[in-house]
């Protein structure tokens, strides 16, 4: 009997110490520390690109590098890399402002499971050896993620988050 109450407090423990990692990762994630970068061409209307997110432990989870990934496309842009047969890629807001000024709709939109996941997919089978990279306490870990741009900016042009290209 004692046996059993102790291994049913032990596996409680861990899902408790788990679940605390899990919410400090997400924390982490909305602090949008994350490189991104160009990883070739993509079909028409997707991005292809690697998302270096920052971690304190070697895993991962994939909602935090979807989000960085269109956090990236949405906010920063994506940079040119002629190896890779990119350009620069303006980001899809160009109000440097929006994020705040829409802080509700982007709460939303970035919710575990929410809206962001309808423009984003992994490519290839998670993280590559050589994209685990230890500096200092944290890890930056990267992963190839297909951003579909097109429809992201028509979705944002459609809830007023910016102007149509139409209007320009």
């Amino acid at each position: 009997m004692i046996k059993l109450k102790y291994i049913t407090f032990l596996f409680l423990l861990g899902i408790s110490i788990n679940a605390n990692a899990q919410k400090k990762n997400d924390k982490r994630t909305l602090e949008w520390r994350y490189e991104i970068q160009c990883q070739g061409i993509g079909t028409d209307g997707n991005y292809l690109v690697k998302v270096f997110s920052y971690s304190d432990s070697k895993s991962l989870s994939t909602e935090a590098a979807t989000k960085n990934a269109i956090h990236g496309v949405l906010f920063k842009g994506i940079p040119g890399d002629r190896n890779n047969g990119c350009y620069s890629q303006k980001p899809i807001c160009t109000n440097p402002n929006v994020e705040f000024e829409k802080k509700e709709f982007f709460d939303t939109f970035f919710q575990d499971g929410g809206k962001y996941m309808k423009y984003v997919q992994l490519t290839g089978a998670g993280v590559a050896a050589n994209d685990r990279i230890k500096m200092g306490k944290d890890y930056k870990i990267g992963m190839v993620v297909t951003v579909a741009k097109d429809l992201l900016r028509a979705d944002m042009e459609a809830a007023g988050i910016i102007k149509s290209l139409k209007d320009f």
